[in-house]
């Protein structure tokens, strides 16, 4: 059902993110217009995110591996209008941080890690009735033996993530449901609907970390997150593509989508990018019009309804046409018949909503590079 329904919300805000980021390139710098438009695509993006939740519960999500350190990650956080309003809202609470200046490098998501940071400091804020203080602290750590507590930590080296608070601590009847979904002692509507916890344990599993939790009544709480830290390199000063690598140049592209609002904003993305689009409704259009008609590449939606989903055209396309290459979008996270799609020949997966930069350079990836199948 979160699946489902990620699906479909993803479908909705990729016409909002698509439509926003084109009225914003053609809007001038300083025109009013533009910037209400830039707040509605970045409103838009952290809906996505937040849609992201819901693949995350079910266990669906796909942590986004680049290279993170957490010290960013927690500053960004505590740098942001949400950690303001929460500091707003519990004036006699004082925060503190204490974090590790050489701290190692993880790989992850830094939009679920921030999400993570953000659920652990507003619990952690929540859990203190007065006067209290959330210490945020960062260090590396080799665990050189198993830690058997409330999670069992492997041997290795780890980037450590700890929120501990002076609050009213957690009952030892509660602390083995506090991670299930909807569980919650908080008033509803005001702070929380019992989801960020169960997140919090989702994403650190889908980065392969551990979470060890203490905890007394009456004594606050301490939560540890420990994440496999990774030797590689952090990119530095990333700067934004230029739009003449992922140009088009006039090549074909075939946009498939049961969506007419994610057709038109992907012909308006792509057009506007040099390539000659047309757009179908259904696998069986597709089908259809390429007995007759040539394309360089497909856009091709994962998830149709009705008719045939997106990898039964991309067979029936094969067919027709083998060595068709395909760029497979869907609102879903990357499910099998993803990859079954991909391991056929389909390049890249692109997730819904995307901008014009991501599905760009998927694009001309693609057409850049021999059919694999």
């Amino acid at each position: 059902m979160a699946g489902g329904v990620a699906h479909d919300l993803n479908n909705i805000l990729g016409v909002s993110v698509g439509y926003a980021e084109l009225l914003a390139d053609r809007l001038p710098e300083g025109d009013p217009l533009r910037k209400y438009t830039v707040n509605i695509l970045n409103a838009s993006e952290k809906g996505a995110s937040i849609i992201q939740d819901l693949l995350t519960l079910a266990r669906r999500g796909v942590s986004v591996s680049e290279i993170v350190n957490l010290n960013g990650v927690v500053s960004d956080f505590l740098g942001s209008p949400v950690f303001e309003r929460l500091r707003d809202y519990h004036p006699c609470v004082t925060f503190k941080t204490e974090l590790e200046k050489e701290l190692l490098p993880m790989k992850g998501s830094p939009i679920h890690l921030e999400k993570t940071v953000m659920n652990l400091i507003a619990n952690a804020a929540e859990a203190i009735p007065g006067e209290g203080e959330v210490i945020i602290r960062t260090e590396n750590r080799y665990v050189d033996k198993t830690i058997r507590d409330y999670d069992h930590v492997r041997e290795g080296d780890y980037a450590v993530l700890t929120v501990s608070d002076s609050g009213s601590g957690i009952a030892e009847t509660d602390l083995d449901k506090i991670f299930e979904p909807f569980y919650t002692k908080k008033v509803m509507g005001r702070s929380g609907t019992g989801l960020g916890l169960a997140v919090v344990w989702g994403t650190v599993k889908d980065h392969d970390g551990y979470i060890h939790v203490q905890s007394e009544k009456g004594k606050g709480s301490t939560f540890t997150l420990y994440f496999p830290v990774t030797r590689e390199k952090m990119a530095e000063n990333l700067k934004r593509i230029p739009l003449e690598q992922y140009a088009g140049r006039r090549e074909r592209i075939l946009v498939v989508d049961d969506v007419a609002e994610q057709r038109e904003m992907a012909a308006s993305m792509l057009t506007s990018l040099g390539y000659n689009v047309e757009v179908v409704s259904s696998g069986e259009e597709a089908v259809e019009y390429l007995k007759t008609h040539q394309v360089e590449l497909i856009v091709l939606d994962m998830i149709m309804d009705p008719g045939m989903d997106g990898l039964e055209t991309y067979r029936r396309i094969l067919e027709i046409s083998p060595g068709q290459k395909a760029v497979i979008v869907s609102g879903y996270a990357e499910t099998d018949q993803v990859k079954e799609a991909r391991r056929l020949g389909a390049g890249a997966y692109v997730k819904k909503p995307y901008v014009t930069e991501k599905i760009g350079l998927a694009i001309r990836h693609e057409l850049d590079q021999p059919f694999h199948p």
